[in-house]
């Protein structure tokens, strides 16, 4: 009989499930929810998304005859009749799922917790912002707190993490304010808006950091379109699949309003 599996391999299992969209929306909303609110679960998520992400860039290797016997071998596919044909193409086409599949079974035998983040590639803060995004894009809403009013917004985020970014009304220049959420990135509990062009979301993820101003810089991460900088007391990232000059204009008319102040910039923490 098969041993059950422990919470921490079901969770790891669910996790990899998620990441690849193999999930029923059901499913993958309620585990949405856990990873919202267990941070060392979303911290595991995060680490087995950069993963996947890091696989799905390399080049497919071509595997010559005698690894992929020597593989067959030990995943017991060798035991078929003399002269039956080998899948080989799936070996081929399937590798990045066995490597992240080989890296969860290794984890979840030696792991007595979620340190997978840990032991895991380093991920950069451009690949966690962009596993955040895509996150939320599964999500069943993409946003904890839902308003176009940043009067309603700023307030939800200062209550539940004590800060907030400016959230300046960009609804003119299309840009919608969808709503905030609160995201765990690196570790650091961080406030996070969401705005809307058309049928693209962006997402903004502001770092408390100190003063001073950088940027913006153009990057990429994970398939997506980003832009990074520095002002107000934070290190700003958005992320999205908007073409990069409507991204490069979100971007600009955010640093805009935020630099004029007042009432459209919104409250600036100390």
């Amino acid at each position: 009989m098969a041993e059950a599996r422990t919470p921490l391999e079901t969770d790891l299992l669910l996790l990899n499930a998620l990441v690849d969209g193999e999930l029923d929306a059901a499913s993958a909303a309620a585990l949405e929810r856990r990873i919202a609110d267990e941070p060392a679960l979303r911290k595991a998520y995060d680490a087995i998304a950069a993963t996947h992400a890091a696989l799905g860039r390399l080049e497919r290797p071509q595997l010559d005859a005698k690894l992929l016997d020597r593989i067959e071998a030990a995943v017991g596919a060798s035991g078929k009749p003399a002269g039956s044909p080998r899948r080989r193409p799936g070996w081929q086409a399937d590798w990045r799922a066995l490597a992240a599949s080989l890296l969860i079974a290794v984890i979840a035998a030696g792991s007595g917790g979620y340190w997978l983040g840990a032991q895991g590639p380093r991920e950069t803060t451009a690949d966690l912002v962009a596993s955040s995004h895509r996150r939320s894009l599964l999500a069943a809403s993409p946003v904890d707190i839902a308003s176009s009013d940043r009067h309603t917004v700023k307030p939800w985020l200062d209550g539940r993490i004590g800060i907030s970014p400016p959230a300046p009304d960009l609804a003119a220049k299309g840009f919608a304010l969808v709503g905030g959420r609160v995201d765990v990135i690196g570790g650091r509990t961080v406030p996070t808006l969401v705005y809307r062009h058309n049928e693209h979301l962006i997402t903004v993820v502001a770092q408390p950091a100190g003063t001073g101003t950088s940027g913006p810089e153009d990057r990429e991460a994970d398939g997506y379109n980003m832009v990074s900088w520095k002002g107000s007391g934070f290190d700003y990232w958005a992320v999205s699949d908007l073409e990069r000059a409507e991204l490069d204009s979100f971007v600009a008319g955010y640093r805009t309003a935020t630099k004029a102040g007042g009432s459209n910039a919104g409250n600036v923490p100390d």
